[in-house]
């Protein structure tokens, strides 16, 4: 296995954001799938997929801002605004920057919307869509959160709240596994990096509104725990009304984050939608 590691500099608003990358060449393929973590988190949650999927692939490993080494140079990175348009933009910088033309994309969590993002900003860059874990609709306890969440980010240390949010999304004894592996790559995070992470959630519910209404035709492949039961209802219904273009798999007795709980049955329904859709 070739795994080539980099760190890449890219310009946003005239100030720099260090955006680091890790490569698994696969020199029979020309075809390239890009791993998205979600908020908290980092490249280190793929570690079940790489191996399977360089097999038949190139693979390309994002940590987003602020997460795992992707971490800010200059004081000034603090002070920039964080959009889901600007972080869809980050990895289209680094999709320019290896010359990847068009990429299959698998995300997590918060890392799906940043691909719907990217989708509906540059969809000729986006072969395919798999949303592991999606975000489609903020329930009413997921609104909840979002408030508490702004009530005492100031005031709380952001690993409290993180630990207390990663225990209601995945409440279980089976959820165990995820919820440690998150909680552990959230303390790398910055108290300052994780409340301008938590401003994004601003402007999520216009965003996945627009979502839901608007259905591209790019083939996708949502992936659901059986039990995420605060995000599963509302991508049954967009998927009923998006029948064209997306499919839904549903993994028993799995919770949010699928490709870690059940990594075998992940690989092998996210493998065969990709291989179908070339």
């Amino acid at each position: 296995m070739l795994r080539i590691q980099f760190k890449f500099i890219i310009l946003f608003l005239q100030k720099k954001v260090v955006i680091n990358y890790t490569i698994y060449k696969n020199e029979n393929s020309e075809q390239w799938v890009t791993f998205v973590h979600g908020a908290g988190g980092s490249s280190s949650i793929w570690f079940r997929q790489i191996r399977d999927f360089q097999k038949r692939y190139n693979v390309l490993l994002l940590d987003l801002r602020g997460h795992g080494n992707s971490k800010p140079t200059l004081k000034t990175a603090f002070k920039q605004k964080y959009t889901f348009a600007a972080l869809a933009n980050d990895i289209l910088e680094v999709l320019d920057y290896l010359k990847i033309e068009k990429s299959h994309f698998v995300g997590i969590s918060l890392g799906t919307i940043l691909i719907r993002q990217l989708a509906e900003m540059y969809p000729k860059r986006v072969q395919s869509m798999i949303l592991g874990g999606a975000i489609l609709k903020m329930n009413f306890r997921s609104q909840v959160l979002m408030r508490l969440g702004n009530m005492f980010k100031y005031v709380l240390p952001y690993l409290v709240l993180y630990k207390f949010f990663a225990f209601v999304i995945m409440p279980k004894k089976s959820h165990k596994q995820s919820r440690l592996l998150f909680i552990n790559e959230a303390k790398k995070l910055y108290q300052k990096e994780f409340i301008k992470w938590f401003k994004l959630t601003a402007e999520i519910n216009p965003v996945l509104r627009w979502f839901r209404q608007v259905e591209l035709n790019i083939p996708t492949l949502y992936v659901m725990g059986e039990e995420d039961y605060m995000f599963l209802p509302s991508v049954r219904k967009v998927v009923d009304n998006h029948y064209r273009s997306s499919k839904l798999f549903v993994i028993e007795k799995c919770g949010h984050v699928v490709n870690v709980e059940q990594p075998i049955v992940f690989n092998g329904a996210v493998l065969s939608f990709i291989n179908n859709t070339k």
